[in-house]
């Protein structure tokens, strides 16, 4: 049996129970650099457990294509993951509550050009899945020695398809 979703557009209030949203919409909150530079401040709360530090990686993924099978969904109970997408290119977020300890419904949206995510620390979601070359991200998560990775495999797999309302 196979379930599907249908991914919508990435906005603020559908993906708050998730995380943030790391876009420059809206006006920025000061101009810095002698007036050149625009900055949107303090866009994510960064969020790591005991015996960790903040670091960056950076992350080169396959791009993967619509419909996209969806079985495993993780979730990182140390700390908070942001990815900064380093291309214009859309790419797919999959997430899904908790419900108990484990993972609910899953719900998907695709970004905007230029729009990056914060999960917050504990929160279900699915693989880094770019949907263009180069696949390549900046990302800010927990550095530590502890365990920091749990995988949930899914009894039936789900079916990502776009939503009609999807950029």
């Amino acid at each position: 049996m196979t379930r599907t979703i249908r991914a919508t557009a990435l906005t603020r209030p559908a993906f708050a129970p998730f995380g943030e949203v790391l876009d420059t919409n809206g006006p920025h909150d000061k101009l810095i650099n002698q007036g050149l530079c625009g900055r949107w401040h303090d866009r994510a709360t960064l969020d790591f457990g005991p015996g960790g530090r903040a670091g960056i990686s950076l992350f080169r993924a396959e791009p993967r294509a619509l419909p996209y099978r969806l079985e495993m969904v993780e979730r990182h109970p140390e700390g908070s993951q942001a990815f900064l997408p380093m291309s214009e290119h859309p790419f797919l977020v999959i997430v899904a509550p908790d419900e108990g300890g484990t993972p609910g419904t899953p719900q998907a949206f695709l970004t905007a050009p230029g729009q990056g995510i914060n999960l917050h620390r504990g929160a279900w979601h699915g693989v880094l899945t770019p949907l263009h070359a180069p696949g390549l991200f900046a990302v800010v998560d927990r550095i530590g020695d502890t365990p920091n990775l749990q995988e949930h495999w899914f009894d039936a797999p789900y079916t990502i398809v776009l939503s009609d309302l999807a950029p």
